[in-house]
């Protein structure tokens, strides 16, 4: 499991950030990083899973869910890291494949909510702060 990265208030709107967690990198949009609270308010664009068998030994294969349609995301800064250009340009040219391939909404969604849950699970002092805000 990955440490919780501490300096990461330097994000601006419209930067792409990535949350790892296991075999998973959530990719989002930064709407706003509400500094005061240390939350980044994220638009989800893709969650790539790697895909773990015999066959992918070799090299690295994945599953791409496009998330572009679905809800918006307020979590701690700590959680999330600048993405880097050479690994988002051939995922957003790959997810803009997807578009004439059509997509699966429902199964997308799911994907990032199982994923939501574990993070959530795996991270709870991360979370604790900010419960008792609302």
């Amino acid at each position: 499991m990955s440490a919780l990265i501490d300096s990461v208030s330097n994000f601006g709107p419209s930067q792409i950030v990535c949350l790892e967690f296991g075999d998973a990198c959530l990719y989002a949009d930064v709407i706003q990083v509400v500094s005061a609270r240390r939350l980044c308010w994220v638009r989800p664009l893709m969650l790539v899973v790697l895909v773990c068998d015999e066959s992918s030994f070799l090299h690295e294969e994945h599953n791409l869910w496009d998330l572009r349609d679905g809800s918006d995301l307020l979590w701690p800064l700590s959680l999330f890291r600048l993405a880097l250009d050479t690994e988002v340009i051939p995922l957003l040219t790959e997810l803009q494949s997807l578009d004439s391939e059509g997509k699966d909404a429902v199964i997308a969604h799911r994907q990032l909510r199982d994923f939501v849950g574990k993070v959530w699970a795996a991270y709870p002092s991360a979370f604790a702060r900010f419960e008792g805000d609302k």
